[in-house]
């Protein structure tokens, strides 16, 4: 399984679901756009720190992005 393009699919369907871009989520947890976009399509090892900031940023528990398969 491929964890980082597990975490990115789950970030991605979070920030859909609540109608966030992706720039706004960059804002919001004060990271780059293209990193952002880096995460969704797995191509980024994130920090537990990173995971935090985008969690807060999407106003949705860690555990939840880290409920996968």
């Amino acid at each position: 399984m491929d964890v980082k393009a597990e975490y990115g699919k789950k970030v991605r369907a979070i920030r859909n679901s609540k109608k966030v871009s992706q720039e706004k989520l960059a804002e919001l947890a004060d990271l780059d756009r293209t990193y952002v976009s880096d995460i969704e399509n797995g191509k980024r090892n994130v920090s537990i720190e990173t995971m935090y900031k985008i969690a807060r940023a999407l106003d949705t528990r860690l555990t939840d992005f880290l409920n996968i398969d």
